[in-house]
């Protein structure tokens, strides 16, 4: 009687639904907690609530629930159906379990915070003692339940970017809620197509309510945006990061021919420095500083290619759109009549999309906030495991960084 009450009491059981019988084995280090219910009770129909009789009953099922002194503990019950007239035949919705599932909700809730917290399915499988698949069915009922929730809110501000699924295979598409750090679509690919069906996943006043996007130089997205937010011209903020890696590649281009040059004459300049031009200044160590001042007080074309690419950093540093214009035009005409082709290749690049990259003045956003969640999707999946398919990448990518509502009811 008293474990019947002790487990009445854990599973926070109410009437109708009381513990009938408690049995403990040793060897399997398991309780078996056995629930049932009053004859002549009646259940509600589960579509339209109507209280009904009981009309029959599914065979035994049990659920796994929160461990007792280290013993697993399995819930065992037989689930009533009931005969609506409106509805037919239907099985009543039990209160320790979410529909479908084979674990209790206290078990689940518990499960879902082990999952956030190791951040691995294998590791929580150690934790949880379960199998792969009966974990991974925790995160997809969790995501499945956050997405039913959430609420469609405005977002002002979005990033979109690319990340790659497995080498060799296309990549994927995110939306990034820059202002909650949240992802909020996924598409498959990198195209056009792809940037328009992860734009069109967000509710029409959603789609309304954005106010500025940041993306690399990619004309995929360009096109994407423009078809499906309105104005999207003026809203379009290509991103300064993605800008400066570009200056900053074509700086190590320079540096590869020109070494190459070099050690035509016997002159190993730029041997070992491939990192002191690609390193931001500050961040230099003390023995790359002296590696740069070496080279750079040569003269070299690298150097000058360098320097113009730390000019251009103080772009995003002007005021308003007009004057980082201004500032551009003076730093285009400064490279344009170089022989630094990548650099002249760059400030091209630039100039045809100048419109949004001074945006940047207006809107003040960055794709940092996707680049930050990129790197943290990353490092979930190296350590999350278990990748079956695509599907399950991108599962995992809403329940770890989705800001969704996981926990059962």
């Amino acid at each position: 009687m008293q474990d019947r009450e002790l487990y009445q009491e854990i599973l926070g059981l109410k009437s109708p639904w009381s513990v009938s019988q408690v049995t403990l084995d040793l060897e399997q280090q398991q309780v078996d907690v056995f629930v049932e219910h009053p004859s002549g009770t009646k259940f509600c129909c589960p579509e339209c609530s109507e209280a009904l009789p009981c009309y029959d009953h599914t065979s035994e099922r049990q659920w796994r629930h929160l461990d007792s002194c280290q013993f697993k503990t399995l819930l065992h019950a037989r689930i009533p159906r009931v005969n609506c007239p409106q509805h037919g035949v239907k099985q009543v919705q039990v209160p320790w379990a979410a529909k479908g599932s084979r674990f209790t909700i206290l078990f689940e809730r518990f499960a879902i915070q082990v999952l956030l917290a190791t951040q691995t399915v294998t590791g929580a499988m150690s934790i949880l003692r379960t199998k792969w698949d009966q974990t991974w069915s925790i995160v997809e009922r969790a995501v499945a339940r956050g997405k039913e929730r959430k609420e469609s809110q405005a977002v002002p501000r979005l990033g979109i970017d690319e990340k790659a699924y497995l080498k060799g295979q296309s990549d994927i598409t995110l939306l990034y809620d820059l202002d909650n750090s949240t992802v909020e679509a996924i598409s498959d690919g990198n195209d056009t197509e792809s940037g328009i069906a992860c734009l069109s996943q967000l509710s029409e006043a959603q789609i309304q309510s954005v106010e500025a996007i940041a993306m690399d130089m990619s004309a995929a997205y360009v096109k994407a945006a423009k078809h499906v937010i309105p104005l999207a011209e003026n809203k379009i903020v290509h991103d300064r990061f993605h800008v400066m890696q570009m200056a900053t590649k074509a700086v190590d281009k320079v540096r590869r021919g020109e070494h190459r040059q070099l050690m035509t004459d016997g002159d190993d300049s730029l041997s070992k420095t491939k990192y002191v031009w690609l390193t931001s200044f500050e961040n230099l160590t003390e023995k790359q500083q002296t590696l740069f001042d070496a080279a750079y007080a040569r003269q070299l074309q690298t150097g000058k290619a360098w320097a113009y690419k730390e000019m251009l950093r103080d772009l995003w540093g002007q005021n308003t759109a007009a004057s980082a214009t201004t500032f551009f035009n003076d730093w285009y005409r400064r490279v344009i009549h170089t022989k630094l082709e990548p650099m002249k290749a760059v400030a091209k690049s630039i100039k045809e999309r100048l419109r949004n990259v001074v945006s940047y003045c207006i809107h003040k956003i960055t794709n940092a906030v996707a680049e930050g969640m990129n790197s943290k999707i990353m490092s979930i999946k190296r350590r999350v495991g278990g990748f079956r398919n695509r599907e399950n990448f991108k599962t995992a990518i809403f329940f770890y960084c989705g800001g969704l509502s996981l926990d059962p009811q």
